[in-house]
């Protein structure tokens, strides 16, 4: 059993007025901001440029896009080799922290982002990062991981490798107060899939198996209230909290045919990841319930379902998350008006994702079909 996970965690209320301080301490005096233009016509970077620009040098990068384009991050790389700065910073969601973490690859070894997917195709470690998540779902502030859509095969790659962990991340749960219901919602249903993929997926550990757990409960406790309800600092806590632990968990253990799926889906027809994520959550879990029971029964029971009976906690627990996707207004599969004809090759692809063999139950492409079936109606 292997566990790891190197970086720096700085978590709590406020703590992005720490971040000129961290910075210092780093000993870095150029910054490259990687972002989306969201973050920044929200406001929600503002904070953070105001206290940096009297101390460093600082450039923005904010041309990334939901599901980061590879010839974004190409571009990105043509910006930090020209820049050379000390210090790459991600500020946003899923895809602008994977984004910065290859921007920041780019940053030191030569050609483009395609040449480098796979696991540790990179020669030289990327440049120093510190990730700052803005939604409750992302985990990829604690994960080695950068997922970059290739344009020429609308594919999702990995680019992996235990350097790309950020060195710094720095986690502030205020950043919700801003966020929109709907990235709740769907941010907040991706961190859900984190966990429930990390405590059932075939390469589980009793570590990732404790942060999985943990990181359940803290997001079922608190999601729907901060749906309704951002002002709840206890719940905002919860949710970052419980976001920040299912990365942890994902990254050391794996993700299973909800992510798989996600991502084909999220290549071929850039749907959000955690939109897609959260369609598909209560379906796979459907599909696996034969041979997760167990695993199920024990989450229902965290979550404070009594019934002694495995078979009908799991089923509990499957209702449960069906309910709260509901209540969350997650839009359906259907409503993305994607063709049958479409779903064999989305099988195809589905079970050619790196992950597919750690699901807990087979998904051959009928398997798939059966899913994305179950999903549609």
């Amino acid at each position: 059993m292997q566990f790891h996970m190197p970086t720096k965690i700085v978590f709590g209320c406020g703590v992005l007025s720490q971040l000129n301080a961290i910075i210092k301490d780093m000993s870095a005096s150029t910054l490259l901001i990687v972002t989306d233009k969201g973050i920044i016509s929200s406001g929600i970077a503002e904070p953070v440029f105001s206290q940096l620009e009297n101390s460093f040098h600082v450039d923005t990068f904010d041309s990334v896009e939901p599901n980061p384009k590879s010839t974004t991050i190409n571009a990105g790389g043509e910006v930090v080799r020209s820049l050379h700065p000390d210090l790459v910073i991600g500020m946003g969601g899923g895809s602008s922290l994977d984004a910065a973490k290859a921007v920041a690859l780019l940053g030191t070894n030569p050609g483009s982002i395609e040449d480098y997917e796979g696991r540790q195709k990179y020669k030289n470690p990327p440049l120093p990062m510190i990730a700052i998540p803005t939604t409750c779902g992302t985990g990829s502030e604690v994960t080695w991981v950068s997922v970059i859509t290739d344009v020429r095969r609308r594919f999702k790659m990995s680019i992996k490798g235990p350097d790309m962990y950020p060195g710094i991340a720095l986690v502030d749960p205020d950043v919700l107060c801003s966020l929109p219901q709907p990235l709740i919602a769907s941010t907040g249903m991706d961190a859900l899939t984190h966990a429930v993929e990390a405590y059932t997926v075939i390469p589980r550990t009793v570590i990732t198996d404790a942060l999985a757990l943990e990181a359940i409960t803290l997001i079922s406790g608190s999601l729907l209230a901060v749906y309704r309800n951002q002002s709840q600092r206890e719940g905002r806590e919860s949710m970052m909290m419980g976001s920040t632990l299912a990365g942890m968990a994902f990254g050391n253990s794996d993700v299973g045919a909800v992510h798989c799926i996600a991502e084909t889906i999220g290549g071929l027809y850039d749907v959000p990841h955690g939109v897609a994520n959260s369609m598909f959550l209560p379906v796979v879990m459907g599909y696996n319930l034969s041979v997760s029971e167990e695993r199920y029964a024990s989450i229902a029971r965290a979550l404070g379902v009594t019934d002694p009976n495995d078979t009908r906690a799991a089923r509990a627990l499957v209702q449960k998350i069906q309910s709260l996707s509901q209540e969350l207004c997650i839009p359906p599969f259907s409503s993305l008006h994607i063709p049958e004809d479409d779903f064999p090759e989305i099988a195809r692809r589905s079970v050619q994702n790196n992950s597919n063999d750690s699901n807990p139950r087979k998904v051959d492409i009928q398997g798939c079909l059966e899913i994305l079936t179950a999903a549609s109606q």
